[in-house]
């Protein structure tokens, strides 16, 4: 998001940042020596501990984005750039944030630890393997798998039928081949052969759980219920049959700690959890959450991709289950990507095009439109790039003030806090307003069917829903396995309110195509299957590991 170009490389800024030690952080925030354990001089977890002994006290704001376009928003990018303009201006202020996946990193698009001078550091580490969260869910999640396999191969005491196996392996890659694969091919001492499937880490239901968790015991008791496949009478088999829980457990205890990290300007970013979030819920962990808003006085969080995935489960999963109460939102936007909803090609981007932004805006329009819905009052950042002139910007404005809400102009990337004061004081008068008046959007008490249907009528624009014939099974079976009365998390694709990728702005009266529903009982929700999602992504044809490489020295190259 740049008004020159003069702007070093997210890596090189990063490297050279002088960063202070994380535990002189921690003491500010008021953490005490035995709350905090060190990762090194830059990183730490904070023991769940530190929450127990505080209340709340700070005010929540949630940062949500258009449907992405390959133009770029910069979500993160504001998300770490508005936090550091708060502090900049005096108030105590945290971000909250997920934990990058290796898949996306070496896949489409590098690191993602915000960009220019609105990062999280060491970047590196953030971007790579961290404090090893995301192996530890893995280990959890595979050795499920593997005690399942091993409980079939020792004569399926349980009675599961191999066809109906639910439970799939998972990798931190994107690797399009363990999509649909055939297991037990050794012989007799292999197990029985049988069709699996591997989902990536963000899919996981194991992410899901830990993201939701408000501790330890609650961990266990959601491991327990996690559904690994049914009986040939469908009756469900779950974790607690295997007698798996508290191995799954003990492999989580360190990871189901938050990680306590910086920005650039040395403020305090709590990074735990990373589910995706249009395969997933798309939020950081709760105790993250929480733990920042019983330290700081606004705690700015993210939810993956458009407000329509992301933001959408944030307040009808997240917020439901955590008792959150959300204050305010930012909805990120850029000219460039409303160009894109409003018909422009990418290599036509540096073109003004005053009309093309105003066909985009009905993107915009609708997703201030949705978090209105949940009783959040809205205000847009607008990420600038040199190309933008005065009267597209203006276009934006004026879109965004028929639905009565603000736009400021989002320097963060060029300027870091400075460049996001704007934004900031901003979201401070619409937490001083006291206008929120948060709802979910639905009950969650009401059939699985009525709330996919609310949720594509009255979020995505659709005129209906089409649900085929393993999508009816589902919801005639998943009330028995006691999942009638769970929210919903939709999986569908990020870059259209529909489920077809081609049907940018704002489509509306199409019918969303409901492939499949899954239960996802250790996370208390049920995932709908909207087209052609896949749980699994693959690479594209020059995946973004083409440009990593590491030097004698140890300095990495091309991790955006």
């Amino acid at each position: 998001m740049t008004t020159t170009a003069k702007v070093p490389t997210d890596i090189a800024i990063a490297q050279a940042a002088r960063l202070r030690p994380v535990a002189d952080i921690a003491a500010e925030l008021g953490l005490d020596d035995e709350e905090i354990e060190l990762y090194g001089k830059y990183k730490a977890k904070v023991r769940l501990s530190a929450l127990a002994r505080r209340k709340p006290k700070g005010r929540l704001v949630l940062v949500t984005g258009i449907n992405p376009t390959p133009a770029g928003e910069g979500k993160s990018t504001v998300t770490v750039g508005v936090t550091q303009a708060l502090r900049k201006i005096g108030r105590n202020a945290a971000l909250c944030i997920r934990e990058p996946s290796l898949g996306p990193v070496f896949g489409v698009k590098g690191g993602a630890a915000g960009g220019g001078y609105a990062q999280v550091v060491p970047m590196e580490d953030i971007n790579l393997h961290f404090t090893g969260d995301f192996h530890a869910i893995a280990s959890a999640h595979n050795l499920l798998s593997a005690m399942l396999d091993s409980h079939l191969h020792h004569g399926n005491a349980l009675g599961l039928d191999t066809r109906r196996i639910t439970w799939p392996r998972t990798i931190d890659m994107n690797d399009r081949a363990l999509r649909n694969i055939i297991v037990g091919l050794g012989g007799l001492n292999a197990g029985p052969a049988r069709e699996e499937r591997f989902v990536i880490i963000p899919g996981s239901e194991i992410m899901a759980i830990m993201a939701l968790a408000t501790g330890l015991e609650d961990l266990e008791q959601r491991l327990a219920r996690i559904i690994v496949g049914l009986t040939p009478d469908k009756r469900p088999v779950r974790a607690s049959d295997l007698k798996a829980p508290g191995a799954m457990t003990l492999l989580l205890k360190d990871a189901s700690n938050p990680n306590l990290v910086q920005t650039l300007e040395g403020g305090p970013a709590f990074i735990h959890c990373g589910p995706f979030g249009n395969i997933a819920h798309g939020c950081n962990s709760v105790v993250a959450t929480r733990l920042a808003l019983t330290l700081c006085d606004v705690v700015l969080t993210e939810a993956g991709f458009g407000a329509d995935l992301g933001a959408e489960k944030f307040f009808d999963i997240k917020c439901r289950m955590a008792g959150l109460n959300p204050e305010a939102a930012i909805v990120v936007a850029t000219v460039r990507a409303l160009k894109m909803h409003g018909g422009v090609k990418k290599d036509a981007l540096g073109k003004a095009d005053v009309d093309a932004v105003k066909r985009g805006a009905t993107n915009v329009r609708r997703h201030i439109k949705n978090v209105k819905k949940f009783g959040v009052p809205v205000v847009v950042a607008l990420n600038r790039f040199i190309t933008d002139t005065e009267a597209e910007l203006e276009a934006v404005r004026a879109e965004c003030a028929a639905e009565g809400v603000d736009v400021e102009l989002c320097e963060v990337w060029e300027k870091g806090g400075e460049g996001g004061v704007a934004v900031a004081e901003t979201v401070l008068k619409l937490l001083d307003a006291r206008t929120a008046r948060f709802k979910p959007l639905y009950d969650e008490n009401r059939p699985i069917r009525e709330k996919v249907e609310t949720i594509a009528k009255e979020i995505y624009g659709a005129g209906g829903v089409a649900f085929a014939p393993a999508a009816e099974r589902a919801l005639e079976q998943l009330p028995a396995m006691g999942l009638g009365e769970t929210p919903v998390c939709m999986a569908k694709t990020q870059y259209s309110f529909s489920d077809d990728p081609t049907k940018l702005g704002a489509p509306s009266g199409f019918t969303l195509q409901v492939r499949d529903i899954l239960p996802a009982a250790g996370a208390g929700f049920v995932v709908a299957l909207a087209g052609d999602i896949m749980t699994m992504p693959g690479l594209s044809k020059t995946p973004a590991a083409e440009k990593i490489r590491v030097h004698p020295d140890g300095t990495i190259e091309g991790l955006f």
